[in-house]
């Protein structure tokens, strides 16, 4: 029998404009029948959409973290495709995050799967009357009940993916043969896809387990699958970004004829806030909150309370050798912070104050790294702090082991230290389980006090929730100080995502929705040189390392032109 593979593009524009791997395809040599009366078979389909899941920590050209088109870091290798974000060189053709196709793959791997659950013989255990074939019919019905809304909230979650970045996109919830005429495909509004994926999200929460606790089977087996309270932290995230500025102002667009694909429409902002606050506090409500432990160690680990959904990956070393200092064993540089992000730590002036980093306080800028948010240390090597297996001392000092003018040195003057596993020594071939977290409990307060700030300004809950972000153990952050403006309050918010959530791909969308692109992404990029004195101490002066370019069209992306090209339905984004 011919080898039969599962797996179709959605459109035959898709096709052509989704040039990843297809190593994760289900590939076999049975054929299409066969497959779907499988159970087994089937849930080796489900299992290749969770593996669908993005890894962030080796995103662009196998080494490039998002952060790096961001003003959290610089990219070390020029040649990488990130490069393109940060020169305004990308378009329609040519896009370093070129996922349309991609999603839409997986999209239709969802939609084939759902009609593929419908076929599974169970006829062995039903037909059988024994108690013990009767039990495995029993749980298997049940197991595919609860694969079905595990694929939906992946087809949801994928769809939003599409959304950030697209803005209304075609929703296709059925599975489509190869011969459907795609020509006269359009784009839904941005409404209906953001009603169909937070209605997809209310339907897997409802039928879901809470958590991995609290599944009906092996629970070694079942942590990384999605749970209530992962539907009901995409619903947060989606109807947080349904309230900012961006999907709420369609006029930077500059008169775009389609403003319903790009903005929502019907109701109040106020409204949409209160339902983003509310998706947020259902999160909260739904289970006990756990204590927010250890920082650093939470970002190589996937069993941990804090972390709600996250994808694990094989053991490797590839993360440390993509990022460790250019003086260590395979040491690349990588993802090197900036002096922008540095500056977003606060210092902590005493137990109940914070003051904001201020180059023109000489005391700061003779010691830049003292008594600063401990979160600054955990995620950001500095200079002259140890690091690796076998450990020393970094030194980011021009002449330095790890400095410029050594080629492929930091161009910033720090390294990224967050998600790394330090122990690993990296000529021994030493490796250890990386995992990149989705959602965690700090982005769900986070977006409650954001969302509750906007529509309840001065709510008792904002400073609660953003209070137990900064309390964190071996955080210990002085808490939100009271009487504070609606403003200062939001600008306290915004700087905690900031810190919180530093490499973890938040950044480059929390700017976008919040309209901050000019102000943010417009402007140099910022380093540090560091100068070794004759006493063995050390003067740093912030520096620019990278001119930057934003635009206002690149709120969106633009969708890709081969796609336009055969789909003609398809509007192009606004000003590309």
């Amino acid at each position: 029998m011919k080898k039969y593979t599962y797996i179709l593009t959605v459109l035959a524009a898709l096709a052509m404009s989704a040039c990843q791997d297809l190593d994760r395809e289900f590939v076999t040599t049975i054929g299409q029948k066969e497959i779907e009366q499988s159970f087994g078979n089937v849930q080796s389909l489900l299992n290749a959409i969770y593996a669908d899941i993005p890894d962030g920590t080796l995103y662009i050209g196998g080494a490039a973290m998002m952060a790096s088109a961001t003003d959290e870091a610089e990219f070390t290798a020029e040649t990488n495709p990130i490069q393109s974000f940060n020169t305004g060189s990308w378009n329609a053709v040519n896009n370093p995050d070129l996922v349309w196709g991609t999603y839409y793959r997986s999209i239709r791997k969802v939609n084939q799967f759902l009609a593929s659950t419908g076929k599974i013989n169970l006829d062995p255990w039903k037909l059988d009357p024994s108690a013990s074939a009767q039990q495995v019919y029993q749980t298997n019905l049940a197991a595919i009940k609860r694969w079905t809304y595990e694929a939906r909230f992946l087809r949801a979650y994928y769809y939003f993916e599409l959304v950030k970045r697209y803005g209304g996109v075609p929703l296709i919830n059925r599975a489509l043969s190869l011969d459907e005429d795609f020509s006269k495909m359009q784009r839904n509004s941005l409404n209906e896809c953001l009603q169909f994926i937070t209605a997809e999200c209310d339907s897997a929460a409802a039928q879901l387990p809470l958590n991995a606790s609290t599944f009906p089977y092996v629970a070694a087996t079942d942590l990384g699958r999605v749970t209530k309270l992962t539907a009901l932290s995409l619903k947060s995230r989606v109807l947080l970004y349904a309230a900012s500025d961006l999907f709420n102002t369609p006029g930077w667009a500059g008169g775009y004829g389609k403003p319903e694909l790009i903005s929502v429409s019907g109701g109040d902002r106020m409204s949409r806030w209160k339902a983003a606050s509310d998706a947020a506090k259902a999160v909260i409500d739904a289970a006990a909150l756990p204590t927010l432990g250890a920082y650093k160690s939470l970002f190589n680990t996937f069993n941990n309370a804090e972390i709600i959904f996250s994808r694990s990956n094989a053991a490797s070393n590839q993360f440390e050798r993509n990022n460790s200092p250019i003086g260590f064993n395979l040491g690349q540089s990588g993802n090197t912070p900036s002096q922008d992000l540095v500056d977003a730590y606060e210092v902590k002036v005493s137990a109940t104050t914070a003051a904001k980093f201020d180059w023109n306080n000489p005391a700061m800028a003779a010691d830049p790294y003292a008594n600063r948010d401990p979160r600054l240390g955990f995620t950001i090597v500095v200079n002259n702090t140890p690091f690796g297996t076998p450990a020393r001392n970094v030194q980011l000092w021009t002449g330095g082991l790890d400095a410029k003018p050594i080629p492929f040195a930091s161009k910033t003057g720090y390294y990224l230290r967050k998600y790394q596993i330090e122990s690993l020594n990296l000529i021994n071939g030493n490796t250890g389980v990386h995992s990149w977290i989705l959602f965690r409990y700090p982005e769900i307060y986070l977006n409650y006090a954001e969302a509750l700030n906007e529509w309840s300004p001065g709510n008792a809950d904002i400073k609660a929730y953003y209070d137990r972000v900064r309390s964190r153990t071996g955080v210990t952050m002085p808490l939100l100080p009271t009487g504070l403006s609606q403003a200062d309050v939001r600008e306290k918010i915004r700087n905690e995502r900031r810190v919180e959530f530093a490499f973890e791909d938040h950044r480059f969308w929390d700017v976008r929705r919040w309209m901050q692109g000019p102000t943010y992404f417009n402007t140099p990029l910022r380093g540090v040189d560091i100068t070794r004195n004759a006493d063995a101490t050390f003067s740093y002066k912030p520096v620019p390392v990278e001119d930057r370019v934003f635009t206002p069209k690149m709120y969106l992306y633009p969708i890709p032109q081969s796609d336009i090209n055969i789909a003609g339905g398809l509007a192009q984004n606004p000003l590309w």
